[in-house]
């Protein structure tokens, strides 16, 4: 079982684990419901809608690698609100993260919260952000926020933890090859034990 709180439990049966990539996974969720999407927003959507209407999860759980200057290399992070970093539509009148015409707000608040863990605001983008300043999300990543509108629209429960990989700053490229390699083991004893 995946126990969320003392309230939610789901069977892991009926839980679909997703990642960008199978280095995020590791050997860990080989016998499990895994799908390994790419890299990207568009792969991750698309990825993710093949894989429900296959499989019909009873929870979603998006597991992998991101880069903060607000938590610690190594921590594990829950979001459960989700900014698209890269939508910037200003210049015809729309807030800064607003799709326009969608009736999404700018912080898309889906995701469920994992009672021991802080939690964080989560900026998808498609770029690999080593410069982060933005005070509007607290976690980088490059496929969360899409994850969880689907999930929010296909009404299935839906749980982001993201493994703190590196700073997004200078370094963050070299640190995330390091400490990708950490995250499923990080991901197994929250999850399984």
């Amino acid at each position: 079982m995946i126990k969320i709180n003392d309230e939610l439990h789901y069977p892991v049966s009926d839980t679909l684990f997703v990642f960008a990539l199978d280095s995020e996974a590791g050997k860990d969720f080989n016998d499990k419901n895994k799908l390994v999407t790419g890299i990207g927003k568009v792969n991750a959507a698309m990825e993710l809608t093949k894989e429900i209407h296959l499989r019909k999860p009873k929870l979603i759980v998006n597991l992998g690698s991101a880069g903060s200057k607000s938590f610690n290399k190594g921590e594990v992070i829950c979001c459960t609100k989700f900014i698209q970093r890269d939508m910037d539509v200003r210049g015809l009148g729309f807030s800064l993260y607003e799709t326009p015409l969608s009736g999404i707000p700018p912080v898309l608040e889906y995701g469920l919260k994992k009672q021991e863990l802080k939690e964080g605001i989560c900026g998808s983008g498609d770029n690999f952000e080593m410069n982060h300043s933005e005070t509007d999300y607290n976690i980088v990543d490059m496929e969360a926020y899409p994850l969880a509108l689907i999930a929010m629209k296909e009404k299935i429960p839906f749980l982001c933890l993201k493994y703190i990989s590196d700073d997004a700053g200078s370094d963050a490229a070299e640190d995330w090859a390091v400490q990708v390699h950490l995250a499923s083991e990080a991901f197994k004893k929250i999850l399984f034990s």
